[in-house]
């Protein structure tokens, strides 16, 4: 772990426009400069970089942030990952906190795996590349699929000879252990002594999401397939690999599937390459693992939307059902798209142009729900299987954690099969009742951020109370409420405020925001905005705290690009719209602010009181309820108006 002094001191080296040259050009626009957009398919600049603020933002797309954000989006690292790159940029040298000896030691092996699956990628394709076999068989095998030799060099495709000891050999010349060769899974240890696991066989190296070589997978070549139980082995789990937490291809389509926003899912490594090679690069293969949560979390780091694309044959139909629930669950926009009969995306890419792949994808491509509802509904007569299969729909439909996302599916449902939408809509209830009910193992109750503790609030206001519970407010209130968190969060605006205790308490703006919501246990909406206040009111102790920095260099980069965003008016990076001035003092504006969250908040509950009122037609106990909710409501409402100057509207 690099230690506080060092990423202080790298923090301070990195400046914005040298590592954003690196990827993007500049050119200077008065104060600051600007670019096209890398994360966006940008034809007018719209990308500024502010030396002063040393942030940088698109105008379009919303993504930029501090030297290390911007790293961690273009490149897809890690944040220690972006810290390590601006050292060796600027060099400085890491030091990092002093590990126990079992740390030590741990670090120290799954190095040297990684060193040697390193030397083994080389090594593997340098074998394809200049000795005879490899070139008669292993050079000719890739080239019978069509693969190009830029391709070849993209996947640091190699060849293992058919010489059961020839890599065991070369590496312990080279000096690597065996106890590395084994752990790899590089080589097997056998009572007869240790043979290599992929002699004779084709090599598909495997980069992690950082580039590092995690494991292979090996193909036996197509003329020894016959009769052979295992066309593929892969590398087996290690420290350093697991199955269910890889995609094959991810390092190479990083960087494509953030640009294009989508990513689309294969089965096998030729299907990755043929894909690239055929100018498609936002692709990756599980290579026939079921696909799990850890690879699902993975890509919705660079994307929410995902094309299932598999041949069109039975074994491809059940790839494409299997897991969906589980994209749907973690919010991945699902789409599916089966292949004519016979080809698989290898052989398709392969026997049309770039264009016509393109156009072929965005014609037949097809939403999840409506590809499930035409294989499994349409068609089907019988009552019984018609049934089942409408309430495994709307099964599927029920995990979609978006309210509005899922009505739209359900009212697409209903209009598609000519049913009635409340009864879709009653059996999706009880599907999200049941899980919503369901125990989840070893989980603990969510721990709720709160404001300070205090006898009263600073207004020392006598206001009715608002509605308990009350989560989320306009949009665009909690927006400005959260900018001034971001620029001004350790600013006090109430000094020596006497409390009821007899002692007196200051407030900052982010501890006056907390403690007026929380009185209320209101909070956001926006779950990331909760996050930032709390961790505003958790270090406004902390000397020398000032939010703007903090946040933008914020190693979550969720929270690091919404600072940026929030610290950079258009106006001050030459962008085309001008904010209009902030009237009124800091503590003015923020207490405006906090009362015009509460009238939408109170707004909003008038709202759903009415609704409930309709709904309670005929159970007059419950409507006298309402009425007297809705008559406290209404006060508090009034009062919200009055003091916020505005009359109320009829």
């Amino acid at each position: 772990m690099i230690d506080r002094a060092t990423v202080d001191k790298i923090i301070n080296a990195a400046q914005i426009v040298d590592v954003v040259s690196e990827f993007v050009t500049l050119r200077k626009s008065g104060v600051n400069y600007k670019g096209l957009c890398p994360f966006h398919d940008d034809r007018n600049p719209s990308f500024m970089v502010s030396p002063a603020k040393n942030i940088c933002h698109c105008f379009v797309c919303g993504k930029g942030g501090t030297p290390a954000g911007f790293l961690m989006e273009h490149e897809q690292i890690t944040y220690p990952e972006a810290l390590r790159w601006l050292a060796r940029k600027y060099n400085i040298e890491i030091v990092e906190k002093e590990l126990t000896d079992e740390e030590r030691q741990q670090q120290n092996e799954r190095e040297s795996m990684f060193i040697v699956n390193e030397w083994a990628k080389d090594w593997f394709h340098g074998v394809l590349k200049n000795d005879p076999d490899g070139l008669a068989i292993g050079k000719q095998y890739f080239r019978s699929r069509g693969i190009r030799d830029d391709i070849i060099e993209k996947f640091q495709l190699g060849y293992s000879p058919q010489r059961r000891d020839a890599l065991y050999t070369a590496a312990t010349a080279k000096g690597y252990q065996k106890e590395f060769l084994v752990k790899t899974g590089l080589c097997i240890e056998h009572e007869r002594g240790l043979y290599d696991r992929y002699a004779g066989r084709a090599i598909f190296p495997w980069l992690n999401v950082s580039g590092k070589v995690v494991a292979f997978g090996g193909r036996v070549l197509d003329s020894r397939t016959k009769g052979v139980a295992q066309k593929y082995v892969n590398s087996p789990d290690s420290d350093i690999y697991h199955k269910e937490r890889e995609l094959y291809g991810i390092y190479q389509a990083k960087r494509a599937i953030v640009k294009e926003d989508r990513v689309f899912m294969v089965e096998g490594y030729t299907d990755v390459i043929a894909m690239h090679q055929a100018g498609i690069e936002n692709v990756v293969a599980n290579s026939g693992t079921a696909l799990s949560v850890y690879q699902i979390k993975m890509l919705r780091r660079f994307t929410n939307n995902i094309t299932l694309l598999y041949d069109g044959d039975e074994a491809g139909i059940h790839a494409a059902m299997r897991g969906t629930d589980m994209l749907l669950q973690e919010g991945m926009n699902v789409k599916v798209l089966l292949l004519p009969d016979g080809d698989d995306p290898d052989s398709f890419a392969r026997k049309h142009s770039t264009e016509q792949l393109k156009q072929y994808i965005d014609e037949n491509q097809q939403d999840f729900i409506e590809f499930k509802t035409r294989l499994t509904v349409e068609g089907v007569s019988d009552p019984v299987k018609r049934s089942e299969a409408i309430t495994a729909i709307v099964k599927s439909i029920s995990v979609i954690p978006d309210p509005i996302l899922r009505d739209t599916y359900l009212s697409t449902l209903a209009a598609r099969l000519g049913l009635k939408e409340p009864t879709l809509i009653r059996t999706m209830n009880n599907f999200v009742r049941e899980e919503k009910e369901r125990p989840t193992p070893g989980s603990s109750p969510r721990e709720e951020s709160a404001g300070p503790t205090v006898a009263d609030s600073p207004q020392q206001s006598t206001q009715p109370t608002l509605p308990s519970g009350g989560a989320g407010g306009g949009p665009a209130v909690e927006t400005l409420l959260m900018r001034e968190v971001v620029r001004h969060g350790e600013e006090v605006i109430y000094a020596d405020v006497e409390m009821d205790d007899g002692t007196t308490a200051s407030f900052n703006v982010a501890q006056y925001i907390a403690f007026d919501l929380g009185q209320d246990g209101l909070t956001f909406a926006d779950p990331l905005y909760n996050q930032m206040l709390a961790e505003a009111v958790e270090h406004s102790g902390d000397v020398g705290f000032k939010a703007e920095t903090f946040f933008t260099s914020h190693p979550d980069i969720a929270v690091s690009q919404t600072a940026a965003r929030l610290a950079v008016d258009r106006h001050q990076l030459g962008g085309r719209f001008v904010l209009q001035p902030r009237e009124g003092s800091l503590r003015q504006r923020v207490v405006h602010l906090v009362m015009d969250l509460r009238m939408t908040i109170v707004s909003q509950r008038l709202k759903e009181i009415q609704a409930a009122m309709r709904q309670a037609t005929g159970d007059m106990e419950r409507i006298m309820q309402l009425m007297a909710e809705y008559k406290d409501t209404q006060q508090l409402r009034d009062l919200l108006a009055r003091r916020l100057g505005s009359d109320v509207m009829k």
